[in-house]
């Protein structure tokens, strides 16, 4: 595996970092605080091309090498994880499902939207049904052409301010994957509020009542829906991991600055051991962290099937976040407790990193299933 960066990516790292440095940073703080959602950066994000980093070029996206994409979302989950998460669902979840399922039809109607001026949602989760989607109640019926949806999904990010919601519902055949637009009559995004972390995003609780689609706007095969679902959070585990690594190296940036700066007991802090141990075993979980990042980039360009490798990442990336960001409290100390300082924040938005897109739990009975061989959530 080269580790080293082509200059192409290179020039797509330092573009992201600039970006995000002049853009994300300066208003990060005061989002969280108010839970505003970021509404005047979100045509920049559409105009410096980072939410069609993947989509294919023909459609209006940047056509970009996994890598690259990578890059881009350490980046953005570096400086606002809220920030992150849109654009991880629009492409690793949503876009993803359209380039490998998606009918040249739907390709072509959806893809360049994706690409330049609505945001993608994936409706899987519901409010009592989410490490298990073969128990949801949203059902989808048939009526003449059309398919008729009822039921809820919960935590769903971009669900209220978005374009399209993929919206997994069982049918008689089966799971079933459907593109529903966002205003389509009966579709309800409800805005949550009130959450730990990500604050500044859109997360909503979708409500479906009656509502018409087309029998066209069935993605892939009726009852194939779930097998959607799994390939798409290969894409999706990827592009978190990714971000999971960008809020680690936040967390050195900021304990190596606060360590560097402040003094105690007549010198820098950074000059205790116990501080240097806090700051080496950040250090040391970003290393890994994105070593397991760029593996699955990797076997992704050469077309390689990675959904072993996202597990590991998505996994190790997210605990380590949630692990680096304690650590970087603790270089703090009491003003690390204080919003005066970043670090609470990064500890807020990495805790639900081991939640969402399957639980860190869910991801050791995968790879128990691959390694033994033997289902156990049977």
């Amino acid at each position: 595996m080269d580790f080293d960066l082509s200059d192409e990516q290179a020039a797509i790292q330092k573009l992201a970092k600039d970006f995000c440095d002049a853009e994300l940073a300066p208003n990060a703080r005061e989002l969280d605080r108010t839970e505003a959602y970021p509404e005047e950066l979100v045509p920049k994000l559409f105009e410096v091309g980072f939410l069609a980093a993947t989509i294919p070029e023909e459609y209006g996206g940047m056509g970009l090498d996994y890598l690259s994409y990578g890059l881009i979302v350490e980046e953005t989950g570096r400086t606002d994880a809220s920030i992150r998460s849109m654009i991880s669902v629009n492409l690793g979840l949503v876009s993803s499902s359209l380039i490998n399922y998606g009918t040249d039809e739907q390709k072509q109607q959806w893809l360049p939207q994706l690409a330049s001026e609505g945001l993608g949602a994936f409706g899987l989760t519901e409010p009592d049904h989410g490490s298990n989607p073969n128990g949801m109640k949203t059902f989808a019926k048939r009526d003449g052409d059309d398919w008729v949806l009822n039921g809820s999904k919960m935590w769903i990010t971009n669900g209220s301010r978005g374009l399209l919601t993929v919206i997994y519902a069982q049918t008689d055949d089966g799971i079933t994957a459907f593109l529903v637009p966002q205003d389509s009559e009966g579709y309800e995004g409800n805005p949550l509020h009130g959450k730990l972390g990500l604050r500044a995003g859109d997360t909503a609780e979708v409500t479906l009542t009656d509502v018409r689609v087309p029998g066209e706007n069935v993605l892939g095969e009726v009852g194939k829906g779930l097998r959607i679902a799994l390939h798409s959070l290969d894409s999706g585990r990827f592009s978190l991991a990714a971000g999971c690594t960008g809020i680690s190296q936040a967390c050195l940036d900021a304990a190596l600055e606060y360590a560097l700066q402040r003094e105690q007991f007549g010198k820098k802090i950074a000059g205790f051991q116990l501080v240097q141990e806090l700051l080496s075993e950040i250090y040391l979980d970003l290393e890994a962290s994105r070593a397991l990042y760029w593996k699955v980039a990797w076997k992704h360009d050469k077309g390689e099937r990675h959904t072993v490798e996202s597990s590991v990442a998505k996994t190790f990336c997210s605990e380590a976040a949630v692990r680096n960001a304690n650590r970087a409290v603790q270089v703090h100390g009491g003003y690390g407790y204080s919003d005066e300082y970043p670090v609470g924040r990064y500890l807020r938005d990495a805790r639900v990193t081991t939640l969402y897109e399957g639980t860190s739990q869910i991801q050791r009975l995968l790879l128990g299933r691959h390694l033994t061989g033997i289902n156990a959530f049977v």
